[in-house]
C-alpha cells in the first residue's frame, strides 16, 4: 500500500445539508496539493440521512467512512477517526464548512516547513453569535492557564497533528477529553496560524450552549484539579469567616444584649443559605469528578465502531 502523507478526519453528526458541498470543495483541494491523501468521515450516530450520503462517497478510493454505534460526541468521534488513519500528518476539521477546506494546504505547509507537532488555527473574523464567541473566549483563557501553552484559539477544530502525537493520544483511552489540549501534553513544537472563518453552510449547530459548558468542564476536569483546590481554599476561608462572625455576635451580645443579637437573626439566616448553597455546589463538583473516575474505572470503550466502509486498496471493507 502506498504511503499516505495527509489524512483528513471529519466527524459528522446530522450534517446532511452540508456533505455534498463539503466534498465538492474538499476533493479538489486535496488533489491539487500533490500529496497522497485519505479522507476519513466519521458518522457519529447521525439521525438524519448523513450516513447514507457518506456511503455514497466511498466509491472514491481516497475516502473511508467510519460508522459508530451511537452518538459519542465530537471528540470521541475524532478519536475513532484517529484509530484508523494512515497519514503522517493528520488534519481535523468540522463538516459544517465553517472551517474552509481551502486552508488545509496552509496547515500542511507550516507543518512540513517548521517540523511542528501541532499546528492550531485562529479564526479570523468569526461568523458566530455572541453566545458562541463569549464562552469560547472563556475556554481559551482556561485552556491557556491549564496547559501553559499560549495559544489564542482552542475551539477551532481545523488543526494539524503529527502521526506520533495522534498515536499517543489514542493510547490514553480517556472517557472524556479535550483533544486540542490533550495534544499539547505530547507535543514539543506547537504553533498556530490565522485562517478564514465562514458562516455555517446549512442546518443548525450541534453545539448549543449546554454542550459548550460540558465541553468546558471536560477541559477543566481532564487536565486540572483546580476546582477541587478552589473548594478546599474556599472552605477554609468560609470557616474563618464563620469564626469571625461568631466572635462578632458574641461580642455584640455582651455589649448590646440579647435583643440586638435576635434582630440580626435574619442576616444570619441569609448568610447560612449562602453557605448551604456553596456546599451543594461543592458536592456537585466533587460528584462530577467521582463520576468521571467511575467511568474510567469501568473501562468501557470511548467509542464503538460498527462498520468501516472504504474502497479496495484504501483500507477495510465492510
Amino acid at each position: 500500500m502506498a504511503k499516505v502523507q495527509v489524512s483528513v478526519v471529519i466527524p459528522v453528526y446530522n450534517e446532511e445539508a452540508n456533505l455534498a458541498a463539503l466534498m465538492s470543495r474538499l476533493m479538489p483541494v486535496m488533489k491539487d496539493m500533490g500529496k497522497s491523501f485519505e479522507i476519513i468521515l466519521i458518522d457519529d450516530g447521525s439521525r438524519d440521512n448523513s450516513l447514507t450520503l457518506l456511503k455514497g462517497f466511498v466509491s472514491d478510493p481516497f475516502v473511508r467512512v467510519v460508522e459508530l454505534t451511537r452518538n459519542y460526541g465530537q471528540h470521541a468521534a475524532i478519536m475513532a477517526g484517529f484509530s484508523v488513519v494512515q497519514g503522517d500528518v493528520v488534519i481535523t476539521m468540522d463538516a459544517d464548512l465553517q472551517n474552509p477546506p481551502e486552508e488545509i494546504p496552509n496547515l500542511f505547509s507550516v507543518m512540513e516547513e517548521g517540523s511542528y507537532d501541532v499546528v492550531g488555527t485562529i479564526r479570523k473574523g468569526r461568523k458566530d453569535s455572541f453566545l458562541r464567541i463569549f464562552p469560547s473566549k472563556i475556554i481559551n483563557m482556561i485552556a491557556r492557564k491549564i496547559t501553559g501553552v499560549s495559544m489564542r484559539d482552542w475551539g477551532c477544530m481545523l488543526r494539524a497533528y503529527s502521526r506520533p502525537v495522534v498515536e499517543r493520544m489514542i493510547a490514553c483511552h480517556e472517557q472524556a477529553t479535550f483533544i486540542p489540549a490533550l495534544a499539547t501534553v505530547f507535543a514539543k513544537r506547537v504553533t498556530e496560524i490565522e485562517v478564514v472563518h465562514e458562516e455555517r453552510f446549512g442546518g443548525k449547530s450541534n453545539y448549543p450552549l449546554r454542550k459548550l459548558i460540558n465541553l468546558q468542564f471536560d477541559l477543566v476536569a481532564s487536565f486540572s484539579d483546580l476546582p477541587m483546590k478552589l473548594i478546599m481554599y474556599g472552605g477554609i476561608l468560609m470557616s474563618l469567616l464563620g469564626v469571625c462572625f461568631g466572635a462578632l455576635l458574641a461580642i455584640a451580645r455582651l455589649v448590646y444584649g440579647v435583643r440586638w443579637a435576635a434582630e440580626g437573626i435574619f442576616t444570619l439566616f441569609a448568610i447560612l443559605f449562602v453557605f448551604v448553597g456553596l456546599q451543594f455546589f461543592a458536592l456537585g463538583v466533587i460528584g462530577e469528578y467521582i463520576g468521571r473516575i467511575f467511568r474510567e474505572v469501568r473501562k468501557r470503550p470511548e467509542y464503538v465502531i460498527e462498520n468501516i466502509y472504504g474502497a479496495k486498496g484504501n483500507g477495510e471493507i465492510n
